[in-house]
């Protein structure tokens, strides 16, 4: 939970007021094909992957996959008329029996990576479907992780990615699935982070750091720091970039000073900066393993129209944020609930109603605070007698912003699309086409009872885990009146694996999804 601050504004006189999964060959009317790098089992045309020990046996075969009715089947599920297909790996390879045809003619295994015993079977064989009793799908994930990357089936497609797991399953299936991602990330993405460097869809922000204090246990904080400068010679913002890079200094964590991809007024609030300030975090989590429960976003003059922007439509990746002598724009403030937020201009600061705005916007969250308590933490500070600079005045926002931790799973949440549209916040889900501006989602969990108040979507995903909901109890979901869901929610591998995908940031993984319908 953030950390708890009296919430006050006060002005001056002058303004008060990796996709995974094996491939399968199927054999038609008889035929057999070739194996590939595989060994003949007794009674079958094919064996585990090329080096393994001897995936699973099927009834009839010894240390090989024998199929022989009509039509083989996969991943443990009885052949019709008969045998069934063997495991997933083997000691030294992994690989899995094709379907078989008609007639009884085996498929070509798919040779995989190193990898322990095959750990589902058949009929007959040492475990059972998929579900089934004996099924382990911790281990089945075990196997397929260990296949190599660019021969695996999608993993959400794979049968055990949606059998239910226990809590501790649960927990257990985050670990593999985060070190398998913590791989990837290091083995893709290490020479843009060694270049300091990020390039999507022709654009590039480039950035540079300074790390401050020790290293507490869990990683270091993260400052994203956002120069001025807008609609100007690209060397004006260099400038004001090269400014940025020693202009704050905090206590502890790594102060990052991005260079905006482009020159444009509003260079720190186009849509290219989203997904690109999202891959910076992925990235700075896993390689310079940052805490991503203590990150935090400031900005000075158009960093601070950024901040405006970003601190709302990105809040469930802050901690906390701070706005120096900006301009909001058509931003709103609803989306701020469960984070820190303080603004700072000079009173002097004229210039599009930079003052009279900032005071505006103190009323704003005054008025949120008082009508939903526990949230819109805030602290509005108008600097009498300063004009656009405010000689350093506003650094205080540093340590106080620092006081603030990130909840990831906050028990209510207000989501107000702005004009850069989301697909995803916090525990809350849309589909990509519902995605769109001025759509406005409340939802707040009591105990096992979720309820909403949604404007503009008629589906929603409501992500859930434990530390939101007890998972082995029913859960039941309302919208007014309205009984959208009542029952069980399942843990899955499956929506481990897609939270983990979408943001590559552990304390944002959940283990169960409903999905509902809105009139």
């Amino acid at each position: 939970m953030a950390h708890r601050r009296h919430t006050r504004t006060w002005y001056p006189p002058l303004v008060r007021g990796a996709r995974f999964a094996l491939a399968l060959v199927v054999v038609l009317a008889g035929c057999s094909s070739e194996p590939i790098a595989s060994t003949p089992g007794s009674g079958g045309e094919s064996n585990a992957g090329t080096g393994g020990s001897g995936g699973a046996s099927a009834t009839g075969g010894t240390a090989g996959v024998t199929t022989g009715g009509v039509g083989g089947a996969q991943a443990g599920m009885p052949a019709t008329g008969g045998a069934s297909s063997a495991g997933t790996s083997g000691a030294s390879g992994a690989g899995q029996a094709g379907l078989a045809g008609t007639g009884g003619g085996a498929g070509a295994p798919t040779a995989g990576s190193a990898g322990a015993a095959g750990s589902t079977a058949g009929s007959g064989g040492s475990a059972g479907a998929a579900g089934g009793p004996g099924f382990d799908a911790i281990e089945a994930l075990r196997a397929h992780l260990a296949i190599a990357r660019d021969m695996r089936p999608v993993l959400v497609d794979e049968p055990f990615a949606s059998v239910p797991l226990t809590k501790d399953q649960a927990d257990t299936a985050k670990e593999l699935l985060w070190d398998e991602h913590d791989a990837l990330i290091r083995e893709t993405r290490q020479a843009e982070s060694d270049q300091k460097a990020i390039t999507l869809d022709g654009r590039t922000l480039r950035y540079d750091f300074t790390t401050f204090g020790t290293e507490p246990a869990t990683g270091h904080s993260l400052f994203i720091s956002l120069h001025g400068g807008g609609e100007a010679d690209p060397s004006v913002n260099d400038d004001q970039w090269e400014n940025q890079k020693t202009l704050y200094q905090p206590e502890e964590g790594m102060y990052l000073a991005p260079r905006a991809p482009t020159n444009t007024w509003n260079l720190w609030h186009e849509a290219h900066i989203d997904p690109m300030f999202a891959r910076l975090i992925e990235n700075l989590i896993v390689l310079e393993g940052v805490d991503s429960n203590h990150v935090y976003v400031m900005g000075y003059s158009a960093g601070g129209d950024g901040v405006y922007q970003l601190g709302p439509r990105m809040a469930d990746s802050w901690a906390a944020a701070a706005m120096m002598a900006g301009h909001p724009n058509d931003a709103k403030p609803d989306s701020l609930r469960n984070i820190g937020f303080t603004i700072h201009v000079g009173g002097l600061d004229t210039a599009y109603d930079r003052n009279l705005i900032a005071a505006e916007w103190g009323t704003l969250l005054d008025d949120l605070a008082v009508a939903d308590p526990g949230g819109y933490e805030h602290y509005v500070e108008v600097h009498e007698d300063k004009p656009h600079w405010m000689d350093l005045e506003d650094a205080v926002a540093v340590p106080w912003m620092a006081e603030f931790t990130r909840d990831p799973v906050p028990k209510k949440i207000v989501w107000l699309q702005d004009d850069v549209p989301h697909e995803r916040f916090y525990w809350l889900a849309v589909p990509p086409e519902e995605a769109q501006t001025a759509t406005r989602v409340v939802a707040e969990a009591d105990g096992q009872a979720i309820a909403l108040e949604v404007d503009g979507i008629q589906t929603l995903k409501v992500r859930l885990s434990d530390a939101l909901v007890d998972l082995d109890q029913p859960v039941t979901i309302t919208a007014g009146a309205a009984s959208l869901f009542s029952g069980p929610v399942s843990r899955t591998i499956g929506v481990i694996a897609t939270t983990l995908e979408e943001r590559g940031d552990p304390a944002l993984v959940f283990s169960g999804e409903v999905e509902v319908t809105l009139d």
